[in-house]
């Protein structure tokens, strides 16, 4: 099959994963908190990409040099924005979740000029701008109460840190396996949030976690979304070029969107359409440049 085609397909996958994530975030955060939930995810999709790591004879020896950019970047993109994104889910919806976070790779080309001194130009600005304003339609209707503009905050803190993450990670050098990466910056997110999360974890509904749609969902989270989500992602970037992968966020959005409204039975505005279309040219216009 057609290396392209097979790299459309990953990053489809991967997308849509992601997309149907926030419908799921929406269901099992009610039963586990965001912190909790954060730490239950990677402390599996850890363990499942470290079984992986192992079948697969990965290696897993890092530099010493490296080791900074690898804890900044699960600080940063594993842990403060999954934690926010599952925040912002909970005060918010799975369509307000899935559209916000879509504004990522527009911020990541502003990122991208101070940390990588890549160029930005004038349509990078404008798309920018119109992602920006998008979020603020969405975020600032005064016909969506004060909770749900509070989630649109912790969403777009999210979509921010994502960015910058996603900046950062090009900074870890190619050569080290995308499963031995995930794994140690899944690992590091654990650790960062268990003093947090332990003293927390007596408190947790034990009785309404053995319910089907919640553990079943939290599988999803851990492997389904963190693990294979992130490799399914990596593999297709290898396979198509940066530019040509970021169109493929689209999906999420449509897919969260598309779901949020088939099984949560979630209501769209006019607002949150307008902003959307924004958002969405802000983004075309980011993947477009060259």
């Amino acid at each position: 099959m057609n290396e392209k085609l097979v790299g459309a397909l990953f990053l489809s996958l991967a997308a849509s994963i992601w997309g149907g994530m926030y419908v799921v975030v929406k269901v099992v955060v009610d039963v586990i908190p965001p912190f909790e939930l954060v730490w239950m995810r990677y402390f599996i999709a850890a363990i499942t990409l470290l079984i992986i790591g192992f079948i697969t004879k990965q290696i897993w020896a890092i530099a010493r040099k490296d080791w900074l950019i690898i804890f900044i970047v699960a600080l940063v993109g594993n842990t403060i924005s999954i934690v926010t994104q599952e925040m912002g889910t909970l005060l918010s919806s799975a369509q307000m979740g899935a559209i916000i976070t879509a504004t990522t790779p527009a911020f990541m080309v502003l990122f991208a000029r101070f940390v990588l001194k890549e160029t930005l130009t004038w349509k990078k600005c404008f798309s920018i701008a119109l992602a920006t304003i998008g979020v603020a339609i969405i975020v600032g209707n005064g016909a969506i109460d004060s909770t749900l503009q509070l989630g649109g905050v912790y969403l777009l803190i999210a979509a921010l840190t994502w960015a910058f993450m996603s900046v950062l990670i090009k900074k870890i050098p190619a050569n080290y396996s995308q499963i031995v990466v995930t794994t140690y910056t899944s690992s590091i997110a654990v650790i960062l949030l268990t003093p947090i999360v332990l003293p927390k974890l007596s408190q947790l509904n034990i009785e309404a976690m053995t319910q089907p749609s919640i553990w079943g969902g939290l599988l999803y989270l851990s492997i389904i979304s963190t693990a294979c989500g992130f490799l399914l992602w990596s593999k297709g970037l290898q396979l198509l070029n940066a530019s040509s992968g970021g169109l493929f966020f689209f999906l999420q959005p449509i897919v969260g969107t598309f779901l949020g409204w088939v099984l949560l039975e979630e209501t769209i505005g006019w607002s949150f359409w307008i902003g959307t279309v924004l958002i969405f040219v802000g983004i075309f216009l980011v993947i477009k440049e060259e």
